[in-house]
């Protein structure tokens, strides 16, 4: 054994034994001076207590809630606040004399507590009425069954699924002949144009996984593109073309814009590319606003032709009826879906999605994503530039305050509501939204439009965040997130 002398040094040397109690006749004050008694070293070792267990009664407080804090008085204040949104939302509308009629007539009417009512209601049925949300639940359950055996039985029948695809676009184009021209128009500038807009940016996006907040961008390069071939621009062509031949050279147009924008940014990722893609965005329409020598500025151009045929006997043109347009756009949507289905399963397709999945494990196994990406956004820029020849022939008039930063956040909100990567999931999605504030004309002002169709979005994205139609990968990742 060793011991310490007063100087500290170490010397070889026996320590003398003391005598030990058991345990349980020595108190901790006596190990502690007994310790001390052995060693000065000892002395200043720390000593350490076992910390006391709380009471039951603590533990219990500790996991004790308010009563405001319990999930269930949780769900009542916020289907409260519900009510009392809707009641302001369906209210009546506000006046530039008087700021706060809106609020005081809602306020002071009866509607607010005829919501705030409906709503605790329904907080009373989904927290006590077990057998009516069991039967409600069960019905929906039964509703929906029948919908949830329709993809196994295309899948096994290939038949069945090109009938009911001819069965489509038999109807798309037999029933509006049933509507009226307005309802035709709408179909036409909003419906048909933003579906191709949502096909172009489901490759961007859905299938790429880039973030493009400036798409709309391209929408505009397609139409100011056709009314220089026009020859409606203060800057001349060397040669006017068809209106029609105009579609092909907006589409070269806005490949090489998205090839220009896309190789020097396309090294980014996520946010930062969505800030450069807003940028160009503001780029575009900042210099078709104040270049008046080149774009005619603020005042926009006029006068853009319709579109003709003129092939030997055969001769067309498009007039003024949105008929003649609807068709078009349903043959060049029905072009794109085809093209677009043999795309995503070729290996351009197959590589985009391991891009989207993980970007660095992608170039890890070799494939270069830059030039992967840029193909996307190349692809998704003339499918735009598609878009903006065709408004621009039907309008025939376009200006800067066409192509605002406000579509390019619709057209990606359409592309999300409908299913990100799903090509039957963006149709619906754009044509469903595209269509809303049209058929809430009658029932809701113009000015609240938009705001119903951002409440359906926010519902959206709680209760079914893979969108309508989702691909099976999105939904198979959807779920498995919200299972983690």
């Amino acid at each position: 054994m060793s011991t310490i002398d007063d100087t500290g040094v170490v010397t070889p040397g026996r320590v003398a034994r003391l005598p030990v109690s058991p345990v349980s006749e020595v108190s901790p004050v006596s190990e502690v001076s007994a310790a001390s008694a052995v060693s000065p070293v000892s002395s200043a070792s720390p000593v350490s207590f076992r910390p006391t267990r709380p009471s039951a009664e603590a533990l219990a407080a500790l996991r004790r809630h308010r009563w405001y804090e319990r999930p269930r008085w949780r769900r009542l204040c916020a289907l409260t606040a519900v009510g009392v949104l809707l009641a302001v939302m369906t209210g009546e509308q506000g006046s530039g004399a008087d700021l706060l009629l809106s609020l005081r007539t809602t306020f002071t009417g009866t509607a607010l507590w005829a919501w705030i009512a409906a709503a605790v209601a329904l907080w009373a049925v989904a927290e006590f009425g077990g057998a009516p949300r069991r039967a409600v639940a069960s019905g929906a359950r039964a509703a929906a069954a029948p919908l949830a055996r329709i993809r196994p039985a295309l899948d096994g029948r290939p038949w069945l699924r090109v009938a009911l695809v001819v069965a489509g676009l038999a109807a798309a184009v037999l029933l509006p002949l049933l509507f009226d021209r307005s309802t035709n128009q709408v179909l036409v500038d909003w419906v048909g144009i933003y579906i191709l807009l949502a096909l172009g940016l489901n490759v961007v996006i859905g299938w790429a996984g880039l973030l493009d907040l400036g798409f709309v961008a391209f929408f505009a390069i397609g139409s100011y593109s056709t009314a220089f071939w026009s020859g409606q621009l203060p800057v001349k062509p060397p040669f006017e073309l068809n209106p029609f031949l105009s579609i092909p050279v907006a589409m070269v147009t806005c490949l090489l814009a998205g090839i220009l924008l896309g190789a020097p940014t396309l090294r980014l990722r996520g946010d930062y590319l969505a800030i450069v893609t807003l940028g160009f965005h503001e780029i575009i329409y900042l210099v078709a606003k104040n270049a008046e020598s080149v774009t005619g500025g603020s005042l926009g151009v006029f006068g853009i032709p319709h579109f003709s045929v003129d092939l030997g006997p055969v001769q067309y043109r498009w007039g003024l009826d949105p008929l003649d347009y609807l068709w078009l756009l349903i043959g060049l949507i029905t072009v794109l879906v085809l093209l677009f289905r043999k795309l995503v399963r070729s290996k351009i397709g197959r590589t985009w999605e391991a891009i989207r999945e993980d970007e660095v494990a992608a170039a890890a196994h070799g494939v270069d994503t830059v030039k992967y990406k840029l193909m996307a956004f190349a692809i998704g820029a003339s499918t735009s530039g598609v878009a903006g020849a065709v408004y621009a022939s039907k309008v025939g008039f376009i200006n800067p305050e066409n192509f605002p930063l406000l579509y390019s956040v619709l057209v990606l909100a359409y592309v999300i509501f409908g299913g990100m990567g799903s090509i039957p999931g963006v149709l619906l999605g754009a044509a469903l939204l595209a269509y809303l504030p049209h058929g809430l004309k009658d029932v809701v002002d113009q000015k609240d439009r938009f705001m119903y169709l951002g409440a359906l979005l926010v519902v959206m994205m709680i209760y079914r965040p893979q969108g309508l139609l989702p691909a099976r990968r999105r939904r198979r990742t959807v779920r498995t997130g919200e299972a983690s």
